[in-house]
């Protein structure tokens, strides 16, 4: 597995992340450990959750995902073979979110407790907290980066204006500085990304995991009507996606898949996977075949005409 750089951090992570929102949510226990177990087979190394996961579920509190890997550490040994990226700030319950330093503070140790390690190699602020002084933030990861306990941190949800302020605050008082960003980032939601913060990530030297990156399934071509959404507790959310713009992606992405012999979410990955400001673009997987397919998307190269093909669809 040839890994890449994630910004200047010193991590070195393979070229797609698996996305732990499912576990403990829509893969129970023993299917996100068969799938773990085949992910870091496969020589994959990079695993990305939050203290957040999934608290949206019936009956769940924040921290389920977080458990089954901390579970999953404790019955393969696996550990070290992992760059576990986890996050803080958004609301686990009323009073108990954001990025102040004591909140910060109780929050990693939650996070230990729960992964059952004794460090997290990538700590991300999972919004930004405009209430809270980002030299304030950022001290404290200082803090923790010095114990030992956190090795690297990245910013996720912020836009170019407050991730510039933020680098430039690092810069000013010699504190560390957000060696990453998670956007929300694919074919069908590129300008958020592409208008300002791609130009500052690559200036700076920022590695990017991009989140949603099959738009939560729909790039995939399961949903192509809306008679498809009820195939999945996430199908509702993609309607939105059902119009000319939708259409003409799974149009290009067909047309180059049917090329490669390849399916059209395998497509969607290898073009986030050729840009050049991508690190490793996150993706989740419930079932085996699914994550064969993610790991076959690694193999995939695109040419030049592929890429204009599925960018001119999506502009």
């Amino acid at each position: 597995m040839t890994t890449r750089p994630l910004g200047r951090s010193g991590l070195s992570v393979s070229p797609l992340c698996f996305g732990g929102n499912v576990f403990g949510w829509t893969a129970n226990e023993a299917e996100s450990f068969r799938l773990l177990d085949r992910f870091v087979e496969a020589g994959f190394n990079f695993i990305d959750t939050a203290d957040v996961y999934s608290v949206w579920a019936p009956g769940h509190q924040g921290g389920e995902s977080e458990t089954v890997l901390g579970n999953w550490f404790a019955r393969s040994g696996k550990r070290d073979q992992v760059v576990i990226a986890t996050k803080v700030g958004m609301e686990m319950a009323p009073g108990r979110k954001g990025l102040k330093p004591d909140y910060i503070r109780r929050s990693v140790e939650d996070s230990l407790r729960r992964l059952r390690t004794d460090r997290i190699d990538l700590y991300q602020s999972h919004k930004d907290d405009p209430d809270t002084p980002l030299e304030d933030t950022l001290g404290a990861y200082d803090a923790l980066i010095r114990e030992g306990k956190v090795r690297a941190i990245g910013a996720s949800n912020y836009e170019a204006p407050r991730l510039k302020a933020a680098l430039e605050a690092s810069a000013r008082h010699g504190l560390p500085r957000y060696e990453s960003l998670q956007p929300h980032y694919n074919l069908l939601e590129r300008a958020g990304y592409e208008a300002e913060l791609e130009r500052l990530c690559e200036a700076e030297g920022l590695g990017v995991i991009n989140y949603f990156s099959l738009a939560a399934g729909f790039l995939t071509g399961k949903y192509r009507s809306e008679a498809d959404l009820g195939q999945s507790p996430r199908g509702g959310g993609l309607k939105k996606y059902l119009n000319p713009k939708g259409q003409a992606v799974l149009k290009a992405l067909d047309a180059v898949a049917a090329k490669h012999g390849a399916k059209p979410g395998q497509i969607a990955l290898a073009w986030l996977m050729a840009r050049p400001s991508i690190t490793a673009p996150i993706a989740s997987a419930t079932r085996l075949e699914q994550l064969e397919e993610m790991i076959a998307a690694t193999r995939l190269t695109l040419d030049a005409g592929d890429i204009e093909a599925l960018n001119a669809a999506s502009a």
